[in-house]
């Protein structure tokens, strides 16, 4: 896997948090000052035309200034097949909003929104059409609370 450069996010506006997914994409977004995430919704994937015209209008909507997109990694830390499909995705968004991304390491967020679900009221039904979205945010959230001063963020992305 090829090293991946995308420029640093602005440290001010909103930005999206990612949970990368072939049918269901979770989406999380941050306050203007980057302070806290909040889940936003989950995307079922349709096609290349109908995402294009779903990512530009809530780029647009949400005036976003970057996208942090999750990069599931093995245990180890090593890259997986999906890691590959999120650098694609993450290449894809970028270019399908013309806004700058970057990749966050996402080991256990999913096991971490399960968590967070599982202390909640919700019926089972509810905690699965909301887990996507809540990965999101614990993504987003990483993101934020990260040292972004200091971080490479394709640290994560090595041959």
């Amino acid at each position: 896997m090829n090293p991946v450069y995308q420029p640093p996010l602005p440290l001010a506006g909103r930005l999206a948090g990612v949970d990368f997914g072939t049918v269901r994409v979770g989406i999380a977004i941050s306050d203007p000052s980057q302070t806290w995430a909040s889940p936003l919704e989950t995307y079922q994937v349709r096609n290349v035309d109908l995402d294009t015209v779903y990512f530009r209008g809530l780029a647009d909507r949400e005036s976003l200034v970057g996208w942090v997109v999750g990069l599931p990694l093995h245990t180890s830390g090593q890259p997986s097949k999906k890691s590959n499909q999120a650098i694609k995705f993450g290449r894809w968004i970028a270019q399908a909003t013309a806004l700058p991304v970057n990749w966050i390491d996402e080991r256990f967020t999913t096991a971490a929104a399960r968590e967070m679900l599982n202390a909640s009221s919700m019926s089972g039904k509810k905690k699965k059409a909301n887990l996507d979205k809540i990965a999101a945010q614990v993504i987003l959230a990483t993101y934020l609370e990260s040292d972004r001063t200091h971080t490479d963020p394709n640290s994560a992305l090595e041959d």
